[in-house]
């Protein structure tokens, strides 16, 4: 069916929306970009330093949670808009093959949808980071053994690539849905869907640095590879490969006095 549609000649209706959708979509990707470069910049030790995830002077943990998760939310947006765009498009010709109106409320809804998501996992992230700064901060030992975690983690995640569950989750970024299906419910199952995914490469961003650009460009990179290369699966293995060696060379580096 993906081919299908992929090979569906627009009528010039729907192209014009099409030129729009693309044209809003890459200023969506510029501001998000932009703003998730502002917010390294300002805040470069965040993932270092355990006093950088407690409320500054004045400000409530509510707040400070709500500043993450919307920050947070805006960076998935410059991260994974690349991957989730030609879903979007597939799904605006789904729609306009079934025959339904107001193509571009629906898909601004499914993205919402989708977005949703992982504003949903940033609330996640939040409480777990800041447990684990809580955590490095009262226990010396922890924070000794964090390096080889964070090593074990990435190398976890590496082996994960090779599994028939990582094939299934990657199979699921790519499907079209029913003309049945409503917006929103498709956005949030892609969303769970993608999520999934790129569990891995989303743990190894964290234990490398939510806040190093760079990791953020190669985990953005991986994701964006592995959906929508036409050998997907070999990608996502490679990527584990590359994976499993940096976590085994973190691990060694750790066990060094």
């Amino acid at each position: 069916m993906t081919s299908t549609l992929s090979s569906v000649e627009l009528p010039r209706e729907l192209a014009v929306s099409e030129r729009g959708f693309l044209a809003v979509s890459a200023l969506l990707f510029i501001g998000s970009a932009a703003a998730t470069v502002a917010w390294c910049t300002a805040m470069p030790g965040m993932a270092e330093m355990p006093m950088a995830w407690m409320p500054m002077c004045g400000q409530t943990w509510w707040s400070f949670a709500a500043s993450f998760i919307c920050m947070w939310t805006v960076m998935m947006v410059a991260m994974m808009l690349p991957s989730l765009l030609p879903m979007l498009r597939r799904y605006r010709v789904a729609l306009h093959l079934a025959g339904k109106p107001n193509v571009d409320a629906h898909t601004a809804l499914a993205g919402t949808a989708y977005f949703a998501v992982w504003g949903l996992i940033g609330a996640m992230v939040f409480a777990l980071e800041a447990a684990v700064a809580e955590l490095e901060m009262t226990s010396p030992v922890l924070a000794r053994a964090l390096p080889a975690a964070a090593g074990a983690v990435v190398l976890a995640a590496g082996a994960l690539q090779f599994s028939a569950w990582k094939a299934r989750q990657l199979a699921g970024c790519r499907v079209v849905p029913a003309p049945g299906s409503t917006a929103w419910r498709y956005g949030l199952r892609l969303g769970m869907r993608c999520a999934s995914s790129c569990a891995g490469l989303t743990a190894i961003l964290l234990v490398i640095g939510v806040m190093d650009l760079r990791a953020m460009a190669a985990v953005s990179a991986a994701i964006t590879l592995e959906r929508l290369a036409p050998d997907g699966d070999r990608v996502a293995r490679c990527i584990g490969a590359v994976a499993i060696v940096a976590g085994l060379l973190q691990l060694a580096s750790a066990a060094l006095p």
